[in-house]
């Protein structure tokens, strides 16, 4: 073996992540908020990025509204969507404008005030009462005195520390209460919510069925009071693929290309590229040239790649789209990347965050690729997908007797009837998955 030092050649072959390939990589599994976002950042780097916005949604091409002002024949056109604005107001404003009419000292409305800005997003009140006290030399009554003040606000709820708290506070502000309800939540709430029924009928000497019209009562308060005020925006969603039915047998899929923003050439720097007197500044904008071609390079690669696996998902997934999700065949990324040649981590980033738009509604691609699951047949034995699965679970649950709900295992039976071989551990965490509580909590004692 020779360890003497020295320069030897040696030939491999390895993959080099240069930086187009990390562009398009990065761009590929952006979602179009986060490509959007990112083709902005680019401009800013960029100045021959000149970027336009998508191309307008229906809803926005319409004619605007007209109206004629007096008696006057000059005819006025309003866009209205410009006067359409979002709730400002937020819950701490609220409760300020009702701490206004109240009468407080310049020290009871700052406690008052950081009481109010102590509430979290669904009004409950999220202090260290022992610290709170020291901060402002309060004794703990006084403290109690302040948050009852809180609670006393609208909407019914406020302020409360816990569930149990704040359903109370909702039950003395409510008419025509039964009986049983407060005496419920003052002394069995834990229990009540662990539906251990049967040990607060024996308690309170009352009947199952008198418990569940209590419940029925409770389930009427808002255990969020807070939740009204919230300011989170609802974003909707626009997907990239349109899948459409022709004649009821032809699966036709395209690109949406509304949702992305559009680049274009900065023709405003041509002349600069090819005339400019300085060398460093014609350095600098091929440069910026060359990243432009590869951003559109990369682009284009994003558009065919997500475009070949919708169209990859419409051959494979044809029942779906004729029939309806429970038709939805098992599916894996290695399938789909092995018929369009790529690797499976590219099928993977090129349907994180994307979107089709089907006879059925709105789906992510992951939606498409589900586990298989044994189908026992009498005639023969095929694989059915886990999708289809929970959809017929939750079927049944729909379906079931509320007084006689289905145990788990009984699905498995019924399942089983129905070709599905699953187990009674996969029924439960399928309904883990599908938020279906057990079959003890579905209940009902009426």
């Amino acid at each position: 073996m020779n360890l003497k030092a020295g320069l030897f050649q040696n030939q491999q072959l390895k993959l080099q992540m240069t930086q187009q390939l990390s562009q398009a990589i990065t761009i590929l599994q952006y979602s179009t908020m986060e490509l959007n976002a990112y083709l902005e950042a680019k401009q800013l780097e960029n100045p021959l990025i000149q970027l336009e916005p998508p191309k307008q949604d229906p809803l926005h091409q319409r004619e605007p509204h007209t109206f004629k002002r007096n008696a006057g024949n000059h005819e006025n056109t309003v866009d209205w969507y410009e006067y359409v604005s979002l709730p400002k107001r937020s819950l701490a404003d609220a409760l300020s404008v009702q701490i206004n009419l109240k009468s407080l000292t310049s020290s009871g409305r700052k406690i008052m005030d950081e009481l109010i800005y102590s509430l979290d997003d669904n009004g409950y009140l999220r202090i260290d009462e022992e610290s709170f006290v020291q901060k402002h030399g309060l004794e703990m009554a006084q403290l109690e005195n302040y948050i009852s003040r809180l609670q006393e606000l609208e909407p019914a709820g406020i302020g409360a520390r816990s569930l149990k708290e704040c359903i109370a506070l909702q039950l003395q502000r409510k008419a025509n209460v039964p009986p049983l309800v407060p005496m419920i939540v003052d002394n069995h709430f834990q229990a009540f919510a662990e539906k251990k029924w049967k040990a607060i009928a024996r308690d309170l000497s009352v009947e199952l069925k008198d418990i569940q019209q209590a419940a029925d009562f409770i389930q009427r308060c808002n255990p969020r009071p807070g939740s009204k005020y919230s300011q989170h925006i609802a974003e909707y969603i626009i997907p990239e693929l349109v899948v459409k039915v022709i004649d009821g047998h032809t699966v036709a899929v395209s690109l949406y290309d509304g949702t992305t923003i559009n680049v274009t050439y900065n023709e405003e720097y041509t002349d600069f590229l090819k005339y400019h007197p300085d060398k460093e500044v014609q350095s600098y904008l091929q440069e910026k040239e060359q990243d432009f071609q590869w951003l559109l390079q990369s682009l284009r690669q994003r558009k065919q790649t997500i475009l070949k696996v919708g169209k990859m998902l419409a051959e494979k997934q044809k029942a779906f789209f004729l029939k309806g999700p429970s038709a939805i065949q098992p599916l894996t990324l290695r399938q789909v990347a092995d018929e369009i040649d790529v690797h499976e981590s590219t099928i993977s980033r090129a349907v994180k965050g994307k979107y089709m738009q089907t006879p059925y509604g709105i789906f992510e691609l992951k939606y498409f690729f589900t586990s298989a699951i044994k189908s026992v047949k009498l005639d023969d034995s095929e694989a059915a997908s886990a999708t289809s699965v929970k959809n017929e679970l939750q079927r049944l649950i729909d379906e079931e007797d509320k007084k006689k709900p289905l145990s788990d295992q009984k699905i498995v039976n019924l399942l089983l009837d129905k070709g599905y071989d699953v187990s009674r551990r996969t029924i439960a965490k399928y309904r883990d998955q599908l938020r279906i509580a057990s079959s003890t909590m579905r209940k009902r004692y009426e």
